[in-house]
């Protein structure tokens, strides 16, 4: 673990945390371009700067969490069957589906995913005026959809934008819930991993740990408030055409570059 490392996964993890892109596949890749070893350490700090991200998105949207007890219902009920799938699968996902490969694959899938999204949400109109006046029902829906970014590379925010749009929420508002459900979702796995690992963090990373927090929270402020504008003008599909390019020049780079996608 080096400077070098601290401030470029931090940039990384502020600018794709909240976007339709995969942070998680993002930091993989970038460690595998780089050649920096997965070790206990940069997986801890990999894990920490999660928390400059969760902070960045309190900033800006905790007066929702002011107006009343509605919103907290509804997140938790979006937020169960990831947390319940979650708990139960997440060790076997993270020993055998943590690797480039999978990654590249997620990437490109997703991707066209969302750009027949796109597509999708410009023929139909929003049924949902705000996240507080979904049934519970849509939500549920929206938390099981949400289960399958535990693949790397698939994107939790991807599949949050894919639930909140397939049940009638117009492009910010499906953004918009994304970033309030990662709150939980973030917490819930970060927390995780922080209470294993803990009493492992030796005394002299803590100077990288806070600093990569901070650069993390920093670049998904400005990256969420960006997103948002972005969306609103030109949809999902500029995201959707980065995701392909980026998962094919990973696996094109594996089959004929020699890279080592594992």
């Amino acid at each position: 673990m080096n400077w070098l490392a601290v401030w470029v996964l931090a940039i990384v993890e502020g600018l794709t945390e909240f976007l339709p892109v995969s942070s998680t596949g993002h930091m993989i890749l970038v460690s595998e371009l780089m050649g920096w070893e997965q070790t206990p350490i940069l997986e801890l700090f990999e894990v920490f700067i999660q928390l400059g991200a969760i902070l960045a998105v309190l900033t800006l949207y905790y007066p929702r969490f002011l107006r009343g007890p509605a919103i907290y219902a509804k997140l938790l009920v979006a937020f169960l069957p990831t947390g319940i799938v979650g708990f139960l699968a997440y060790q076997s996902i993270k020993d055998y589906l943590f690797n480039a490969v999978t990654v590249s694959l997620s990437l490109v899938i997703g991707g066209l995913v969302l750009i027949l999204l796109d597509r999708w949400s410009d023929r139909r109109e929003s049924s949902h005026d705000s996240i507080e006046a979904m049934p519970y029902s849509s939500l549920i829906k929206v938390g099981f959809i949400q289960c399958i970014s535990m693949v790397p590379g698939v994107s939790r925010a991807a599949a949050t934008i894919l639930g909140g749009v397939s049940v009638g929420l117009s492009r910010v508002l499906a953004a918009e819930l994304s970033f309030l459900l990662a709150l939980p979702t973030m917490a819930a796995a970060t927390g995780y991993d922080m209470l294993k690992q803990y009493d492992k963090i030796p005394t002299d990373a803590w100077p990288m740990l806070l600093t990569g927090s901070l650069v993390a929270f920093g670049v998904a402020l400005l990256a969420v408030k960006t997103f948002v504008a972005l969306i609103s003008r030109f949809g999902f599909k500029a995201f959707g055409y980065y995701r392909i390019a980026v998962g094919l020049l990973f696996l094109v780079g594996y089959v004929w570059g020699g890279w080592t996608l594992d």
